[in-house]
C-alpha cells in the first residue's frame, strides 16, 4: 500500500492531496479541535485544510505516543510549534497543552468501503478511537489507489466516519 503512494509523482500527489482538501472543505463543519497527522511516507498532505480551519478558529493538535500499548494523546499544534522526530520518525510537539479533539483526519495506508483502515500496525488510532469520550469525527483521508474490497477487519477495528480521497467525500454508513 505505502508502495503504490511512493510511485505517485510530486505533481500527482501535490495535486491529489489538494483536491483531498478541497473535498474536506465541502463535507465537514468547523471543527473546535482538529487533530491531524504530519505527513510521512507519501501519505496526502492535508495541513492546508488544518490552516483553514485555524485561520477560522479552530485548535490544531497532532498526536502524541505516549505509551506503547496506550491510547495516542493530542498536543496543540501552530505553525511555531517547534517538532522533533518521535521513536518512529515522526515529527511531533514534545511539549504543550494536551487537547481532545472532536475531528481527527487519520491517513489510510489501505481503506475499505465499509469504513476501515489499514494504518501500520501499531493499533493506536484504534486504541484511541474505542477510549474517547465523547467519541471524535473520525475522518480518513487516503488516495483512491489504497481501495481494496475489504480489509478483512478484526474485532478491534475502529470504523470510520468519513473516507475522503480525491475522488470525494464518503458518509460511512452504520450498517
Amino acid at each position: 500500500m505505502v508502495g503504490r503512494r511512493a510511485a505517485l509523482s510530486e505533481a500527482e500527489h501535490d495535486g491529489l492531496s489538494a483536491r483531498i482538501v478541497e473535498h474536506l472543505l465541502a463535507a465537514l463543519p468547523l471543527p473546535r479541535v482538529v487533530a491531524f497527522c504530519w505527513p510521512i511516507k507519501h501519505e496526502p498532505d492535508v495541513r492546508a485544510v488544518v490552516e483553514r480551519w485555524t485561520a477560522l478558529g479552530a485548535i490544531a493538535a497532532l498526536p502524541v505516543v505516549v505509551a506503547e500499548d496506550a491510547a495516542l494523546a493530542f498536543r496543540v499544534w501552530t505553525a511555531d510549534t517547534p517538532l522533533a522526530p518521535d521513536r518512529y520518525g515522526i515529527p511531533t510537539p514534545m511539549a504543550g497543552d494536551f487537547v481532545q479533539p472532536d475531528l481527527i483526519l487519520l491517513p489510510l495506508n489501505g481503506f475499505d468501503g465499509a469504513g476501515y483502515r489499514l494504518g501500520y500496525g501499531g493499533g493506536y488510532f484504534d486504541r484511541t478511537l474505542a477510549v474517547l469520550s465523547p467519541r471524535p469525527l473520525a475522518v480518513g483521508v487516503g488516495f483512491e489507489t489504497n481501495r481494496l474490497d475489504s480489509i478483512r477487519p478484526e474485532n478491534h477495528d475502529q470504523r470510520l466516519d468519513w473516507i475522503v480521497t480525491e475522488a470525494g467525500s464518503f458518509r460511512v454508513s452504520a450498517a
